[in-house]
């Protein structure tokens, strides 16, 4: 026989006699017991701490968001609705942990089960990530066929756009409760009528605006005109003539000025009552933010009743234009055809302001 041959079989059954003694050295003794895997697996699983821990475990830790849960739509059992802390924020295995929730079930299984000793304070406070909290919370929420009518389905692009959900809402007590946003500084309504008078060239000397392209003032949320004033002298928010009014404004100005504009009276505007009758179906999802028939409960947010109708035609088209841009109206605003546009400004033109 060739040397070659000799040499190739040696080789061979050096190689097949390494794989056999391989395979006996790494093959766990256990192995096989109850079928093709490791029997002492079987009593290892059974001895690992639960993944799932339950609410209770939370709230030593968590007591205000627990407590903010615990009252809310997110725990009514009667309801159906019974969204359970780890159904959000994932199973806690061995938590607390030194990485702050939540975790994805990858990151979590990497700690090892969350042995790890708490030391980032931030995991404390068990608050969700805003982009983490838009795609939780849309799991659950997203109008689509076949959803239990339990759970409040929502049409994202009417509702809110691409904003994150808890710019509106906190995810443990989603319910806006509006008597509990924190409330603007009250200025001085008496020095904000003197101030007044250098609005008075366009928005009247009592609010009411002397050009229908322009806002009236008058019975508006002090909170909004505090705002806009805030972002006119910041830059956030642009106009020609008022970024430049506001430039000159201090700050307890701005607030005086609030004040004072936030308490006049309102007057409602005549406007078409066919096109208004349309305009309040189409109001329908507006109503969250901006009150059922335009005036709302959030000093944030701009009352839309009795504004004039030129003003709000002009603001909802450049706010679906992008020349007037929010996280929230700008999205609202693309669904909106013309016809829509003209329909709600009427709708809110004509509304009972007061």
């Amino acid at each position: 026989m060739p040397k070659h041959i000799v040499r190739l079989m040696i080789l061979v059954a050096v190689v097949a006699a390494a794989a056999v003694g391989a395979k006996a050295y790494f093959t766990d003794k256990s192995y096989y017991r109850y079928g093709h895997y490791r029997g002492d697996s079987v009593a290892e699983i059974a001895g690992d701490s639960p993944r799932f821990r339950g609410n209770a475990y939370c709230k030593s830790c968590h007591q205000k968001q627990y407590a903010a849960w615990e009252s809310s739509p997110h725990n009514n059992p009667a309801a159906g609705k019974h969204v359970r802390c780890e159904v959000c924020h994932g199973p806690v295995g061995q938590h607390p942990s030194s990485v702050a929730t939540p975790l994805s079930f990858d990151e979590r299984i990497a700690l090892g089960g969350h042995a790890a000793v708490l030391t980032d304070k931030s995991a404390a406070s068990g608050s969700l990530s805003q982009p983490k909290d838009r795609t939780q919370c849309i799991q659950c929420h997203e109008a689509m066929p076949g959803r239990p009518a339990a759970q409040r389905q929502v049409a994202l692009a009417s509702h809110s756009g691409m904003a994150a959900c808890n710019s509106c809402h906190d995810p443990h007590e989603p319910k806006i409760n509006f008597s509990e946003l924190p409330r603007p500084a009250q200025g001085n309504p008496v020095l904000g009528k003197t101030l007044a008078a250098q609005c008075a060239a366009c928005h009247g000397p009592d609010g009411h605006s002397v050009n229908p392209e322009w806002p009236n003032l008058a019975s508006q949320h002090a909170g909004y005109l505090l705002k806009s004033l805030q972002a006119f002298k910041a830059g956030t928010r642009t106009n020609e003539m008022m970024s430049g009014m506001a430039a000159g404004l201090s700050d307890a100005d701005m607030e005086n000025l609030s004040a004072y504009f936030s308490k006049e009276g309102c007057k409602r505007v005549a406007g078409d009552q066919a096109l208004a009758s349309l305009g309040k179906a189409r109001s329908a999802t507006c109503a969250l933010c901006h009150g059922a028939a335009g005036v709302g409960g959030n000093p944030s947010w701009p009352n839309l009743a009795g504004q004039n109708v030129s003003y709000l035609t002009a603001s909802l088209k450049s706010f679906r234009s992008g020349s007037r841009s929010h996280p929230v109206m700008t999205s609202v605003a693309k669904t909106l055809s013309d016809d829509d546009i003209d329909r709600l400004a009427a709708f809110y033109a004509s509304a009972n302001c007061k």
